[in-house]
């Protein structure tokens, strides 16, 4: 199998570095920490660079690019901490295009591949503990469609979106449906997260709704899956940059008149941190190829490696602390930074725990040594 990036992803891959670097600097993204942790106006530079498009059909105004692609620009935007959500913009138009209906997808793909809309998944509940098939959100059908009655919880940039795809219970299963922002009965409490990042909680109360479709365990098995395999990119970048940050500082940091660099304890310990970094990246990879595959062959592999992930983020995360001391913890040092963010992917869309009781209820068939 050819692991190399093509011409155009390469390319891709440099005119978003070079954004990253010119035009999302820290100074940037602590300003707008202050502000909220949301900007429209970064959103909108996003867009201008084709990336909310980049998963979109052609025929609805997209670029209609793949999961590779979409992987690519992922990694690059976690090297630099961007925390504007544009993996939830490559869910809606997954979802959208596959399971949305004609009328409906030519309504909203074109505002999504534009970023006039920016589309999010409200799926989270407090007693669903990440597992996908609780929701005790309801539905009601009504004479003009249907209205939702329903709480989420960590919606990402929440009181910010334009709409949300929220599922809820309909004639004894779950359908997806999509809810505008400002329909009546709609009410956002945004707040900021641990890394700095936008949530809120959505509150619908006979709330009007456009159904999507009435398959939405499927519908909704799908969007998480994208975005954790877009997440699963996201670390590799934000680990990449942790390591080059932690080598740098050991290359400047003196102990006994020497680099700390030169102690032969703590290079094994960034040879660890590396290992980690190729063990997540290789996982990554492995996500991402496998979008395009039967849903659980796709849920599977997505889930092994937000394992990975999840194991990777924690020790490149801490061994960072460790090797900068004080500084590695203090606000107006780039890598406490990604230490946040690292520790709070971890706990994204299903935490290591979580993902690794996915994987092990697939091995009980050929678990054991008398297989």
């Amino acid at each position: 199998m050819d692991f190399n990036f093509s011409d155009d992803q390469q390319q891709l891959r440099d005119a978003v570095r070079r954004w990253v670097e010119k035009g999302y600097s820290f100074e940037r993204r602590r300003t707008i920490v202050e502000a909220g942790g949301f900007s429209r106006e970064v959103w909108g530079e996003l867009a201008e660079l084709g990336l909310t498009a980049l998963t979109v059909p052609e025929e609805h105004g997209g670029l209609g690019q793949g999961a590779t692609d979409a992987m690519v620009v992922m990694e690059e935007l976690g090297r630099g901490l961007v925390m504007e959500p544009l993996a939830q913009a490559f869910a809606a138009s997954s979802v959208l295009s596959q399971h949305a209906d004609a009328g409906l997808a030519a309504q909203w793909l074109p505002r999504v591949a534009s970023g006039e809309a920016l589309v999010v998944l409200a799926s989270q509940e407090r007693k669903a503990r990440y597992q996908l098939d609780v929701c005790t959100a309801t539905s009601t059908k009504t004479g003009t469609g249907y209205t939702v009655d329903a709480i989420k919880s960590i919606v990402p940039a929440g009181d910010a979106a334009d709409a949300f795809l929220v599922p809820a219970q309909q004639d004894g299963q779950i359908a997806l449906f999509l809810v505008e922002r400002n329909a009546s009965g709609v009410s956002t409490q945004g707040y900021r997260t641990q890394d700095g990042s936008r949530a809120a909680e959505l509150i619908c109360k006979n709330a009007p709704a456009t159904l999507v479709t009435t398959q939405g365990l499927a519908a909704l098995t799908l969007a998480q899956d994208v975005l954790n395999a877009a997440l699963c990119a996201e670390g590799v970048g934000a680990m990449e940059q942790t390591l080059a940050l932690t080598t740098d500082y050991m290359n400047q940091r003196k102990q006994f008149g020497v680099v700390i660099a030169s102690f032969q304890a703590l290079r094994h310990r960034v040879a660890d941190m590396k290992m980690q970094l190729e063990l997540a990246r290789s996982m990554s990879y492995y996500a991402s190829l496998k979008l395009g595959e039967p849903e659980a062959e796709r849920h599977l592999a997505v889930a092994r490696a937000k394992v990975q992930l999840g194991q990777s983020l924690r020790f490149v995360g801490q061994q960072s602390v460790q090797l900068h001391g004080g500084i590695g913890v203090t606000d107006e040092y780039a890598g406490s930074h990604y230490f946040k963010r690292l520790t709070q992917m971890e706990m994204t869309g299903g935490d290591t725990l979580h993902h690794l009781g996915t994987v092990s209820a697939q091995m009980r068939e050929t678990a054991g040594v008398f297989v």
